[in-house]
């Protein structure tokens, strides 16, 4: 399974993540950066990537379209990028079981 890390999280955390989730990447290394929402939506059905995101949004598109893709909303409000990798983490097995089953398009993780 991959991620598909959306602006609003750090590129940083691409290759600390390779090991729980290879093949992973960040908006910004795929020149998806300035895109909408919609345009990253339609990018990582297309590619088998989950989205993972601080923004509501992709809850939305997760709602109206279902899968493929998946989106993993970290509602964290304002926290720091360790606490947030941390999250990411200590979720792999709920984001790899999240990822595997076929009638989920949407998982909201949190404190």
């Amino acid at each position: 399974m991959k991620l598909l890390l959306d602006q609003n999280i750090s590129r940083k955390f691409v290759p600390l993540l390779r090991g729980e989730f290879p093949d992973s990447a960040h908006v910004a290394e795929l020149d998806l950066a300035q895109s909408t929402d919609r345009q990253i939506w339609d990018y990582a059905g297309q590619n088998d990537y989950v989205i993972v995101s601080k923004d509501s949004d992709f809850r939305q598109l997760a709602f109206l379209f279902g899968p493929p893709p998946k989106a993993v909303w970290l509602d964290v409000g304002n926290v720091s990028s360790s606490k947030i990798l941390e999250l990411i983490r200590d979720n792999r097995e709920t984001i790899n079981h999240f990822s595997n089953n076929t009638e989920e398009s949407f998982m909201l993780l949190s404190w």
